[in-house]
């Protein structure tokens, strides 16, 4: 495996990006904590990418929001093809946290739904770092929450090398100990079967599953699969299989735990009952006695993450286990858009511990249960020898621990400026903004408008779609995955005008915008503040042609401070531009381009339709490049897509569909009459399988 971060790009450092890298790296000889103040547009994260190959140092970076790690995580992935670029963010689709109401009586118990797919990112992430340096984890701030003892994850690893002995009764018992559960049919994530002198095995954090061919006691032979098919992809001499879980607890590690709860609760008790709170502490002693119980005969129990102190041998007080614990001791941390992520970091704790005081006090849970909590936001600057602060406008926080020293980055690689401020009356503002609407439309260009509250979002994108402009209003409302559509038409012209709330700011990647236009521009609060403001400017700096309209009565200190900013910005961009001949430039993007960045979205849609639908999967498969033909690339996607839902009878048709395509008989064709008909039976059996592990996990929850 390749040890050295190497980045593959086919840019070169332009602008102020060569001076920003020197500066960031000979910052971290002498300094533990940095600011790269970037503007939008500038390449921060290219810079960052440069930091990192220089420095060959494990890198974590933090993001406040999972749209914009993934867009982190795709663009560092492309940077470092050849090293493990990772993704860690909360797996949950729904979480609904466990409390209990006391004005009201109601207590609500925790509901979750978990990705899959999200948690095998989780645990490659954390296999990679153990395995490895070169690695790039790009996180939300669920990196802060408590994980699993990596210490017990490590000495859960199972090595497995061709050539060598192995004894098959131990092996197998190894791997239920780490969470992996034995199947006589579907191989499944995080599952094993054994056929004869073959055992399957699918790592919980792979695409592809693991063969060990073996002869007697010895292994003849190791090769990663393809998990639907079990087509062999290639031959390995070494493997190694880490735990299907990140919590892993030995039986004498549980025995020991469960005393520690047995006598945390006797004191807990003898507390309640001075206190004369006889209902709670009945409560509590039929809730916890029945979690002992559980976790007696079957070693788990629902809300188990509430004895983690005790499992994990932690004294009371001390923090619980990160993903930061599985990094070495020299991480570097980048915390993307600091000024939001940071204030993220600080709050995580005090909304936990309240929640869980509560719980406490009524006799729901252990004291305890407070040791199971993200970091404090002091116990995570310590475990951050070296912290790069990227934002364009970092906050005060970050100037007193850097001393007030920056790194600045104002120069974009595309000579682009920083869009010229225009302070408009708000007497008659509707109509004004209509008219630059109409003058953006002819240039082909879009508009962003910013308003301070959803009902004034959608009720402005009402009256400018009355004027026969197509117009769409987005606000934390909208699920999603429409919101990336929404932003995706934006940029293909399906619609000119996008109306929002604080959710056109960081990130947003639009070049195609020209004008945003902001309603109420003086008023006070968060997002009229500095820093909201120059993050909605921000938005405009892609477009040669960009401006920013500030709708005001007058200007506050906080327009004051962006004004001035923004012209000091564009003083040093133009004349840094006039000295070299710089003419700047849109970077525009193709159709298909900007269809390649939401391919996903794509296969989504279409797989939602064919299942509410039923339709044929031939009928549901979208048509790529050429109208009248199906990429074999995007239904091999498709196809992939269907087995991770373990929906086989999918897959298998869609299988066939490809073979068609690359010219050869459908797999049941080639088949003899007789193996037809047996295909075709095991087909149902999956099918009928499958609907009854959906039925049973439905009585489970109802129940």
């Amino acid at each position: 495996m390749a040890e050295q971060f190497r980045l593959v790009s086919d840019f070169q450092p332009m602008g102020d990006q060569g001076p920003a890298i020197d500066s960031l790296v000979e910052g971290l000889g002498h300094s533990a904590k940095q600011i790269l103040l970037g503007v939008t547009g500038s390449g921060k994260t290219y810079t960052v990418a440069q930091l990192i190959q220089r420095v060959q140092r494990p890198t974590l970076v933090l993001s406040h929001n999972k749209t914009l790690a993934a867009q982190l995580y795709g663009e560092l992935s492309s940077f470092f093809p050849g090293n493990a670029v990772e993704f860690f963010i909360s797996y949950y689709d729904y979480y609904q946290p466990e409390a209990y109401l006391p004005a009201s009586d109601t207590y609500i118990e925790k509901d979750a739904s978990i990705n899959d797919e999200i948690d095998r990112l989780r645990l490659r992430a954390t296999s990679s770092l153990l395995a490895r340096r070169d690695v790039i984890v790009v996180a939300s701030v669920s990196a802060i929450y408590g994980l699993g003892n990596p210490d017990e994850y490590r000495r859960g690893l199972i090595l497995l090398r061709a050539g060598e002995e192995l004894d098959r009764r131990d092996f197998l018992r190894r791997l239920v100990d780490v969470h992996y559960a034995r199947s006589t049919t579907d191989l499944e994530r995080g599952s094993f079967r054994v056929r004869g002198d073959i055992i399957e095995l699918w790592p919980s954090y792979e695409e592809q599953a693991l063969r060990i061919d073996t002869f007697g006691d010895t292994i003849e032979r190791l090769s990663r699969i393809n998990p639907l098919t079990g087509e062999v992809v290639h031959d390995q001499p070494a493997a190694a299989v880490y735990p299907a879980k990140h919590f892993i607890t030995s039986q004498d590690v549980l025995d020991h735990a469960r005393q520690g709860i047995e006598q945390e609760l006797e004191e807990r008790l003898a507390v309640l009952e001075a206190e004369g709170k006889v209902v709670e502490a009945h409560r509590l002693k039929q809730r916890t006695r029945f979690d002992l119980e559980l976790m007696a005969e079957i070693g788990y129990c629902q809300g188990i993450e509430n004895y983690s102190r005790h499992l994990d041998g932690r004294k009371p007080g001390t923090r619980p286990y990160t993903l930061m614990d599985y990094f070495p001791q020299d991480l570097l941390v980048v915390v993307d858009e600091s000024h939001v992520t940071l204030p993220q970091l600080r709050a995580m704790y005090r909304g936990d511990r309240m929640r869980k005081e509560t719980l406490i006090e009524h006799g729901f849970r252990l004291p305890s249960a407070l040791d199971n909590r993200p970091l404090l936001f002091e116990e995570w600057e310590s475990l951050c020898p070296s912290t790069l602060y990227v934002s364009a406008t970092p906050a005060d926080y970050e100037m007193e621990q850097t001393g007030g020293e920056i790194v600045e980055q104002l120069i974009r690689p595309t000579g682009l400026l920083d869009p010229p401020i225009t302070v408009v009356p708000t007497e008659g503002q509707i109509d004004h903004l209509l008219g630059q609407i109409e003058e953006r439309r002819s240039r082909g260009q879009r508009v962003l408008v910013t308003t301070l509250t959803k009902r004034m979002a959608e009720d402005l994108a009402a009256f400018i779609g009355r004027h026969g402009i197509g117009v769409r209003y987005l606000h934390s409302d909208i699920e999603s995955m429409r919101r990336v559509e929404l932003i995706r038409d934006l940029r293909l012209g399906k619609f000119d005008v996008l109306v929002g709330v604080n959710l056109l700011r960081e990130g947003l990647d639009l070049p195609e915008v020209g004008l945003v236009a902001v309603l109420d521009a003086d008023k006070q609060g968060f997002l009229r503040s500095a820093r909201s403001l120059f993050q909605v400017v921000g938005r405009a700096a892609r477009n040669v042609d960009g401006a920013v309209l500030f709708y005001a009565d007058r200007i506050s200190d906080a327009m004051a401070e962006v004004i001035r900013e923004t012209d000091r910005r564009r003083a040093l961009q133009q004349a840094y531009n006039e000295e070299r001949g710089i003419t700047p430039r849109t970077v525009t993007k193709s159709a298909e381009e900007i269809m390649a960045t939401t391919h996903v979205l794509d296969l989504t849609r279409q797989i939602e339709a064919f299942e509410k639908g039923g339709s044929r999967v031939a009928e549901a498969i979208p048509a790529y490049g050429e109208e009248t033909q199906v990429d074999a690339s995007a239904l091999r996607q498709l196809m992939e897509e269907a087995a991770a839902r373990l929906d086989f009878e999918t897959a298998a048709e869609l299988r066939d569909r490809l073979r068609e395509l690359e010219g050869e008989a459908p797999l049941e064709q080639a088949m003899p009459q007789g193996r037809q008909r047996e295909s075709r039976l095991q087909a149902k059996k999956r099918g009928k399988a499958k609907a009854s592990r959906a039925m049973k996990q439905m009585t489970r929850r109802v129940h």
